[in-house]
C-alpha cells in the first residue's frame, strides 16, 4: 500500500467522470484540488459526504479549486447518484483500481467479523503546484467538508 505524504507530488489521475467526461491532475495544475475517495455511491455516509462537498463547491470554486470524488463504481451509476442527490462535485470512476490502489487507499477493512478490501474514505488537498498539501485518513463524513474548505483557504 501506498502512504502518501503531505508534502510529495500527487500520484496521477485521469479517471472517466459522470456525464461521459473525463478528469486528470495534470489538466488540473496551477490550482487547487480536493480528491475525496469513498467507498460506494449512494450509501448513507458517501451521500452525505458528496451532498456536504457540493453544497460548498461555491466556496471552493471561489479559491479556484476543484472538488472530485473518486470511487469504484461504473460512470452509469455515478450518473443515477449524481442526478438522484442533485450533486455537483465531479465524480470520478476508478472501475480498473489503479487509481484508488496508487493513492493508498484499497485497503482491508472489516465489517462485522468478515475481512474483505474496500476503499477507506480519505481526503486529498492537492496545492497547485500538484503537491499534496494535506491528507485526511478514516474520514468522519460530519463536519469535514468544512474542514478541508478551512485548509484550502490556507492554501
Amino acid at each position: 500500500m501506498t502512504d502518501i505524504q503531505q508534502g510529495q507530488a500527487a500520484p496521477s489521475l485521469d479517471l472517466p467522470t459522470d456525464s461521459g467526461g473525463r478528469v486528470s491532475l495534470a489538466s488540473l495544475k496551477g490550482r487547487p484540488v480536493v480528491v475525496f475517495f469513498y467507498p460506494k455511491a449512494d450509501t448513507p455516509g458517501c451521500t452525505n459526504e458528496a451532498i456536504d462537498f457540493s453544497r460548498l463547491l461555491p466556496e471552493f470554486e471561489g479559491l479556484n479549486a476543484t472538488v472530485i470524488g473518486v470511487s469504484r463504481d461504473p460512470v452509469k451509476k455515478l450518473d443515477r447518484f449524481k442526478a438522484k442527490h442533485d450533486l455537483t462535485v465531479v465524480l470520478a470512476s476508478d472501475e480498473t483500481g489503479h487509481v484508488t490502489e496508487d493513492w493508498g487507499v484499497w485497503v482491508e477493512k472489516q465489517l462485522y467479523g468478515r475481512t474483505y478490501m474496500g476503499i477507506e474514505r480519505a481526503t486529498f488537498l492537492i496545492d497547485a503546484e500538484g503537491r499534496v498539501a494535506r491528507v485526511w485518513r478514516k474520514v468522519s463524513v460530519k463536519g469535514h467538508a468544512a474542514e478541508v474548505l478551512e485548509a484550502a483557504r490556507a492554501l
